[in-house]
């Protein structure tokens, strides 16, 4: 049978054609426009979202046997606000998870409502990008499409509606929207309160491999397909992208240098820290995940070579560090456009420490992706004093193809770091989720065991680890010391 994974994107819905046995038949990518109305906005048109999915559907379709395609699962954006009236139809452009103008309602809910309150109905605190804000800025300054809500939903939830006809969510997606009580998987009746919700507007909940329905007749035959095709629930794009890099079970850990980095370790107990340093979600394997994010990570790189040293051979700037690592004495914050985790910073800024007359180029280098090393360890040493025993981690994104890089993390966190084959990212664990939903594989453990592949291993060297744990000791102080200044 045939599997489809639908990454619903920021820029783009990238989908892909998945065998039984993992094999990935063909890949299409849609594009859509992004809009900022106003400074710090970030908004799209759902109904470009389902253009593009029904446009590439049918390409990504268009020379396989369609008899054989038995589902379809998702891996999306998470956060943003889609709201429908009484009959379906959108009523504003989606806030997405990128937008900055709910500055006043996280103040009001951090502040007022307060943290503690917050993380005991939801296991989180609020951030501008989370979907309760969002609603609480709509209920304020657009109190005309506020009355007319009888829907809220997540963005890749909007065309799992489209598809089935049924409103629906999953764990991991609803978990980020600060209205969902992690612990207990259902709707808090607390921040449905506070935000003047009633339990009727939110979707139906699902765990990430469950059907939620069929394709709707008519949408089966625009596209050709059969109408035994299963809508299976997905999943937020990291909990999705995590099952893609087999980051499911009990203490597995995925490292992602991207532009910004996330260090997502899956857990069979909740667990939240006490200073909600870190994301506690629920996972889309049925289980819970802890996420640290930290704003800017491969982008530190590229700030560096392009911007300062203005070159593009990256390579080339690094090499001869390896001779010299855990011998450095310049630091540097990882901080270019604030922080998230563990910090929950934006004021926070990017800084060298430590050069004297002697620092190289090199060193400013090697202090850059040794800061980014330190900014993950920092989130790691959180999960770790929630009792989680990390003995090893998965690494992909942009910055993952430095092997430099991944020598650094796995003697900065004293931990193997493994490479794996496939980086389709939330696409590929969307159709995972798929084929466990349409009962090819038991659970999404077993699935993942049996596609996901390790193709290579940086293993810590003891000396060079003890190195970076004198380091990184020193590295911890800066922030602290340095706060004030920011």
């Amino acid at each position: 049978m045939l599997y489809i994974g639908v990454d619903l994107g920021t820029s783009a819905v990238k989908m892909l054609l998945m065998t039984a046995d993992g094999k990935i038949e063909k890949i299409v990518s849609k594009e859509y426009p992004l809009a900022f109305p106003h400074p710090g906005w970030s908004e799209q048109k759902p109904e470009d979202w389902w253009t593009a999915v029904m446009e590439g559907l049918k390409e990504l379709t268009s020379e396989c046997d369609k008899s054989q395609v038995a589902g379809i699962s998702f891996g999306g954006q998470m956060h943003g606000l889609v709201i429908l009236d009484k009959d379906d139809n959108v009523i504003r452009p989606a806030i997405l998870w990128n937008d900055g103008r709910t500055t006043k309602e996280v103040e009001y809910l951090n502040n007022v409502i307060g943290k503690d309150k917050l993380s005991q109905y939801t296991a989180n605190i609020a951030f501008a990008g989370f979907t309760a804000p969002k609603v609480l800025w709509v209920k304020e300054n657009e109190p005309e499409n506020f009355a007319k809500i009888a829907k809220i939903m997540l963005p890749k939830d909007y065309i799992a509606y489209m598809l089935s006809g049924v409103h629906c969510t999953d764990v991991s997606d609803a978990s980020g929207m600060l209205l969902f009580d992690v612990k207990n998987k259902c709707w808090s009746k607390e921040m449905m309160e506070i935000c003047s919700v009633k339990e009727e507007q939110l979707a139906k909940i699902f765990e990430s491999y469950e059907v939620v329905g069929n394709i709707k007749a008519d949408i089966a035959k625009e596209l050709g397909l059969p109408e035994t095709v299963k809508i299976i629930a997905g999943a937020g794009d990291n909990a999705a992208a995590a099952i893609g890099t087999g980051t499911v079970g009990d203490a597995m850990c995925n490292i992602s240098l991207g532009t910004s980095g996330t260090i997502f370790i899956s857990s069979k107990e909740f667990t939240v820290d006490d200073k909600n340093a870190l994301h506690a979600f629920a996972h889309s394997d049925g289980n819970y995940h802890l996420m640290g994010c930290m704003l800017s990570a491969a982008s530190c790189n590229k700030w560096w070579m392009e911007d300062i040293l203005k070159t593009k051979e990256f390579a080339k700037e690094q090499e001869g560090i390896e001779e010299k690592l855990g011998e450095n004495n310049v630091f540097y914050l990882p901080y270019l456009m604030g922080e998230r985790s563990p910090h929950n910073n934006a004021d926070a800024r990017a800084m060298f420490i430590g050069m004297s007359m002697d620092t190289t180029r090199a060193d400013m280098t090697q202090a850059v992706l040794e800061g980014v090393c330190f900014g993950i360890r920092d989130s790691f040493e959180v999960a770790k004093a929630q009792g989680i025993n990390i003995t090893k981690t998965k690494i992909c994104g942009g910055g993952a193809k430095s092997p430099l890089w991944k020598k650094m993390m796995a003697n900065v966190l004293g931990i193997p770091v493994q490479e794996i084959e496939s980086e389709e990212g939330p696409g590929y664990g969307g159709a995972i989720l798929a084929a466990v939903g349409c009962g090819e594989y038991a659970s999404v453990e077993e699935a993942a065991g049996k596609l996901v592949k390790v193709v290579g291993e940086v293993t810590p060297d003891p000396e060079l680890t003890a190195k970076y744990e004198a380091k990184y000791q020193k590295f911890k102080k800066i922030y602290p010391t340095v706060k004030e200044l920011f």
